[in-house]
């Protein structure tokens, strides 16, 4: 027995002991960065700052922690935040339904009730290298696996701050895969004193860090969970917006953990994200992973050498605090949401506070302009009269009531009649209409309380009515939900060719953590669009129910900067807001990029533009960011083509404000726009600019 002992002991040790062959050729020393391989050690070390410089020790030895040391400069003296730990990661596999609806662009999935498991990922070190990527210095070490996801770790550090990102990046072979991802860090030893988090109402928490706990889900304000010990604290944070796969819900499902044993998978005691399997209950479509896709399952880390809260205001700063930042001639206007407040709470005759919940939580999150979506499901669409008119009495005279100077609260449904898929409504003032007309009953009739009421048959009676009143309509959630296959169905349609018909909305349907953006189902559709020789629009929506200040509301809006220098009278109309959005006079954010200048050769986000015959074009756009940047990408169509023109970002540092000029050929082109994305996926785009060429020689062009 004793010799089968010392015979395996042969074996292993060579492998936990063996040097790890470190590739450092993709390595430039530049920015302060340095990159020291000894023995089976990585010292990675970056200017976190002006005055402080971040550490990371990484032990390649296998069988002990990966994160020997993590530190950060006060006063040029190395202070240890956290040590002896290793990243942890739990991939729940699960089936994605392929076949009954619309391929990777299903929502109506309920994976968490179709065979699953979760998986370990499971490190070996054998390899290790060290890459500069602009201002990003990337140390990947490999293998890991889980199930029959295989890859590396990924960890990135960012000159200029003390931010890290931790990833398994993994792919696997198999079809119709479907997953979720928790992740965080743990050790072996104690490592930190207290855990904190800021709880739904804004309050910081402790409890201390009682290496015997056993695991627990905790609901956090701002997405994040924090370890803190007498030299500093080191907070844990997701994406803001890439981590949460879609849901028609944003409730706070406890994103964060804490404890050792998590889900019987992490055997030590951490801290970290997670994800709830379950989601809101209803469908719970998860995140896609298609074979050979590199999906990185990832987390944020950011070092700091103060107390717990000091540490959150800076990852706050990622985010503005969860609130979108006012820009000089523009408001934002969020879509699309469900809230029932009118049929719920004012007609079941609840108790009404002076101001709603709802109405707190647009405010607090810098949300000028809201568009509802009532009565979905819920109401009295097609009558009796009196019944729906009254409906939509009490939903104008709510939009009235809590709109002010800060908050324009703007009546909005989604009908889903007559046009095929769902749309959404949108008209610039109160209108009053029903959703049935039989044939003897005429279109429109003057009623003594409540002025014209239109009568609306059928899709042609539907145009006439935005026609009459200056309305908009668009297709919600195109390419997927009940919009699935709309609107390609239609777009021949007169309805649809109609200036009246504004074109899609975006949201990220569906998740993929392979990808450096957020739903090209929709991004994909707009360029299709513009292909299809109309000027059509893409609006950012929520396509969100419950709205209460206690929800997830940031990690699942979006908005749109409209360009408007003042907010509009709730009595004297909005038309303003539906002339910007028809115009292209916007840009789309998730919050954490924008964009508040863009020109093509002096013509902004709507306009026409006629090139020279050579095509030369000079876009000029001024972005400002939170986390670095990663890309812009200037995107064009010539009628039938989509063209992509990738400029490579990565030389930023996190929170800038920067004017580039960049210079391209639309030589044949008639259209174009721009996207920009960073380090977390989040990322903006603008509307067309619409090309033609001026083929005479010698010709000026009118542009310039």
């Amino acid at each position: 027995m004793k010799e089968i002992l010392l015979l395996l002991l042969l074996i292993i040790s060579p492998q936990i002991y063996a040097q790890v062959p470190v590739d450092l050729s993709g390595f430039q020393k530049a920015n302060g960065t340095t990159a020291i391989h000894q023995d089976n050690t990585l010292i990675i070390s970056w200017p976190a700052s002006s005055k402080e410089t971040a550490k990371l020790v990484i032990d390649l030895t296998n069988g002990k922690p990966l994160f020997s040391s993590m530190q950060l400069s006060q006063k040029g003296t190395f202070r240890e935040i956290a040590q002896s730990l290793d990243p942890a990661f739990v991939l729940t596999v699960g089936k994605r339904d392929l076949v009954s609806q619309n391929g990777w662009n299903i929502f109506f999935d309920k994976t968490n009730k179709l065979p699953h498991k979760a998986y370990a990922v499971e490190l070996t070190k054998r390899t290790a290298s060290v890459t500069s990527q602009g201002s990003r210095t990337v140390i990947r070490v490999s293998d890991v696996q889980a199930a029959t996801f295989t890859g590396a770790i990924e960890i990135t550090a960012y000159t200029g701050s003390p931010l890290i990102n931790i990833a398994a990046v993994m792919a696997t072979e198999v079809d119709s895969t479907a997953i979720l991802y928790d992740a965080g860090l743990m050790s072996k030893q104690p490592v930190w004193n207290t855990i904190a988090w800021s709880d739904t109402d804004g309050n910081m928490q402790h409890v201390p860090a009682d290496p015997n706990q056993l695991n627990k889900a905790q609901g956090v304000k701002y997405r994040t969970i924090i370890g803190s010990g007498n030299t500093g604290s080191l907070a844990v944070f997701p994406a803001p917006h890439q981590y949460f796969y879609p849901l028609d819900e944003a409730f706070n499902l406890d994103f964060t953990w804490y404890g050792r044993g998590y889900r019987s998978l992490v055997p030590d005691f951490g801290i970290g994200i997670r994800q709830d399997l379950m989601g809101d209950k209803r469908w719970v479509p998860w995140v896609n992973a298609p074979p050979k896709t590199q999906q990185r399952l990832n987390f944020f880390c950011l070092l700091s050498t103060d107390t717990p809260d000091k540490a959150l205001d800076e990852v706050k700063k990622f985010t503005h605090t969860d609130k979108y930042p006012a820009l000089p001639g523009y408001k934002t206007m969020s879509s699309h949401f469900h809230n029932e407040y009118v049929m719920s709470v004012l007609l079941a005759g609840k108790p009404v506070p002076e101001v709603p919940n709802f109405v707190k939580v647009f405010k607090n999150s810098g949300v000028d302009i809201v568009h509802l979506a009532e009565f979905h499901y819920t109401a009295h669409p097609k009558g009796p009269d009196e019944q729906r008119l009254l409906e939509l009495k009490t939903l104008h005279d709510m939009c009235k009531r809590w709109s002010d100077k800060k908050l324009l609260l703007l009546p909005g449904e989604e009908p889903n009649e007559f046009f095929g898929g769902h749309w959404l409504d949108f008209f610039p003032k109160p209108v009053y209409w029903i959703m049935s007309r039989k044939p003897d009953m005429p279109f429109v009739t003057d009623d003594p309380r409540y002025g014209k009421v239109y009568r609306i048959a059928d899709k042609n009676d539907m145009l006439k009515l935005l026609e009459a009143e200056n309305g908009l309509a668009w297709t919600a959630h195109a390419r997927t939900k009940g919009s699935t296959g709309f609107p390609d169905k239609y777009k021949d349609e007169e309805f649809y060719r109609s200036d009246r018909f504004f074109g899609a909305a975006w949201k990220n349907i569906p998740a993929d953590l392979s990808e450096p953006k957020l739903s090209r189902r929709v991004l994909d559709l707009m360029d299709d669009m513009a292909n299809w020789g109309l000027k059509k629009h893409v609006i950012a929506e929520a396509d969100l129910f419950t709205i209460e200040p206690e929800n997830e509301m940031y990690a699942h809006l979006n908005v749109n900067y409209l360009q408007l220098n003042k907010l509009p009278d709730y009595n004297q109309g909005w038309q303003p807001v539906l002339d910007a959005m028809r115009q292209g006079k916007f840009f789309v954010s998730t919050g954490e990029v924008l964009l508040p200048t863009f020109t093509v050769n002096g013509k902004g986000a709507g306009d026409s533009l006629t090139l020279k015959p050579d095509g030369k074009a000079s876009i000029v756009v001024n972005i400002d960011w939170t986390f670095p940047l990663t890309f812009a990408e200037i995107i064009s169509g010539d009628g039938k083509q989509v063209f992509r023109e990738r400029i490579d970002l990565t030389n930023t540092r996190p929170f800038g404000n920067r004017t580039f000029t960049l210079n391209t050929n639309l030589k044949g082109k008639k259209w174009v726009r721009l996207e920009v994305w960073d380090a977390a996926v989040n990322g903006a785009f603008t509307q067309q600019v619409w090309l033609t060429t001026n083929s005479r020689p010698g010709a000026t062009n009118p542009a310039r």
